[in-house]
């Protein structure tokens, strides 16, 4: 079995999800009392965050790719980036490393592309929503993204940021996101991505009038792939 390499700590909550998820999967897999070898690597997500904010994505680049070598070091056979947002820094983590960078982007489409669908509609942060990087990757996979209205755009960040990464469950707040999943289905989307590890503490598929793909859950199958090839 590989050592799986997590970069994680954005959020936490987030980083529990994946070594759940990645962890449950090996023991359904092989049984018995089996679980993946790992390695994480947390970093502060207030650091982050303020990155963000700032629009400073090369610090956070060069901040998350040393954590990529540092995992490396450590014997991690490959490595993982437990957060959707920042993958838009994801050429300079592969480039920090010498073993293979698995890219979530490339993980989710590829089941939306076995299901034979081409407009799917995302959910995720504003910067993820709005910035080019996960846009474009899906379009190389012959995939539309298509994301929420100004206003919904800023009701499904401001969930993730003021309640999901603080462990904030709210009703009202999963019936504002089934709201945005039936608006999206109305313009045509055949499916929707939950494109951040946190929504999935919210909400589920029976939220979504169209097939879901949880990006995190997807981004871990892939992983445990490689580990037990």
């Amino acid at each position: 079995m590989r050592t799986i390499g997590l970069i994680g700590g954005m959020s936490w909550e987030s980083s529990a999800e994946y070594y759940r998820l990645v962890n449950q999967d090996v023991r359904a897999r092989l049984g018995g009392q089996h679980n993946a070898k790992s390695l994480m690597a947390t970093v502060d997500f207030a650091e982050i965050e303020d990155m963000q904010r700032a629009g400073d994505w090369d610090a956070a680049g060069d901040l998350l790719a040393a954590a990529a070598a540092a995992l490396e070091r450590a014997g991690a056979d490959c490595i993982a980036l437990c957060t959707n947002t920042m993958h838009v820094v994801a050429d300079k983590i592969e480039t920090a490393v010498t073993v293979p960078f698995v890219h979530l982007v490339d993980a989710t489409a590829e089941p939306i592309q076995a299901a034979g669908l081409t407009r799917i509609g995302l959910l995720a942060t504003r910067f993820t929503m709005e910035m080019d990087f996960y846009r474009e990757r899906m379009a190389a996979h012959g995939i539309e993204v298509v994301v929420p209205n100004e206003a919904d755009r800023t009701t499904i960040h401001d969930i993730i940021y003021k309640e999901l990464t603080l462990g904030v469950l709210r009703d009202e707040s999963r019936e504002e996101y089934r709201g945005v999943m039936a608006d999206l289905a109305e313009r045509g989307c055949q499916g929707m991505i939950y494109g951040c590890t946190e929504i999935t503490l919210l909400v589920d598929a029976s939220d979504s009038p169209v097939p879901v793909f949880d990006s995190t859950r997807l981004h871990a199958e892939r992983l445990v792939d490689l580990a037990l090839a």
